[in-house]
C-alpha cells in the first residue's frame, strides 16, 4: 500500500452476512476463502455463474470453502440508471432478508442488456418477491437505496485490491482463472495446505 492510496469511506451500514471487512457477502463456513468479484450487468459474470456456480455451491455445501461474493458497481457507465450499483445494493437488501444466493441467481437469470436502463426498482423488488423476499422491508431497502454507499465501498475496495474486471476469482487471496477446473484445483491445493 502506498501513501497515494485514496481513502475509501466506509459505508453507513453493511448487509447481514457481510465479511469482516464489510466488502462482500459470505456464503458458507469452510476453511478456504474463495472471493468472487462480480457485476450483475456483466454478461461474463452470468456465464461464470452458470459454469462455476454449481461447483461453488457444492464446495460450500461440503464445508470446504467460505465463498465471498463482492457485487460491484463496475459497469455503471454501461446503463442509463447506474444499474450495476442499484442491483448490487439490492443484493445487500436480499442478504438482510436471508435470500442472497437465490436473489443472485434471479438477477443473473433476468440480466438486462448492457447500454439500456437495466431493471427498474419495481422489477428488482418483484425479483425479490419471486425468491421469497416478501417482507415490505426488502422493498423499502431497495427503494431507499440503503446499500448504494455499500456498493460503492465494495467497488472501491476491489479496485484497490487490483481487481480490473469482472468476474475475478481469488482462492486464499491468489487470483485464479474464473473457471471450475482451476478453482477446484486451487481449492484442493489450499485444503491440502490447511490439513483438510
Amino acid at each position: 500500500m502506498s501513501s497515494q492510496t485514496p481513502h475509501i469511506s466506509s459505508p453507513s451500514r453493511v448487509p447481514a452476512g457481510a465479511s469482516p471487512t464489510g466488502d462482500g457477502i459470505v456464503v458458507g463456513a469452510g476453511p478456504v476463502q474463495v472471493d468472487a468479484f462480480i457485476d450483475f450487468l456483466c454478461p461474463f459474470c452470468k456465464q461464470f455463474e452458470g459454469k462455476s456456480g454449481p461447483l461453488l455451491d457444492e464446495l460450500v455445501a461440503d464445508k470446504a470453502i467460505s465463498l465471498v461474493y463482492h457485487p460491484m458497481g463496475f459497469l455503471d457507465d454501461l446503463s442509463t440508471t447506474r444499474y450495476s450499483s442499484r442491483a448490487s445494493a439490492a443484493s445487500g437488501c436480499a442478504s438482510d432478508g436471508g435470500h442472497f444466493m437465490e436473489y443472485l441467481y434471479a438477477l443473473f437469470a433476468n440480466q438486462p442488456p448492457e447500454g439500456g436502463p437495466g431493471l427498474s426498482d419495481d422489477e428488482l423488488i418483484e425479483l425479490g418477491r419471486a425468491v421469497g423476499l416478501t417482507d415490505s422491508s426488502f422493498a423499502e431497502c431497495v427503494r431507499q437505496g440503503v446499500y448504494l454507499d455499500w456498493s460503492a465501498y465494495v467497488t472501491a475496495t476491489a479496485i484497490q485490491r487490483g481487481v480490473g474486471g469482472t468476474p475475478t476469482v481469488a482462492v486464499q487471496g491468489v487470483a485464479v482463472p474464473a473457471n471450475p477446473a482451476t478453482i477446484l484445483a486451487a481449492v484442493r491445493a489450499a485444503l491440502a495446505g490447511v490439513g483438510g
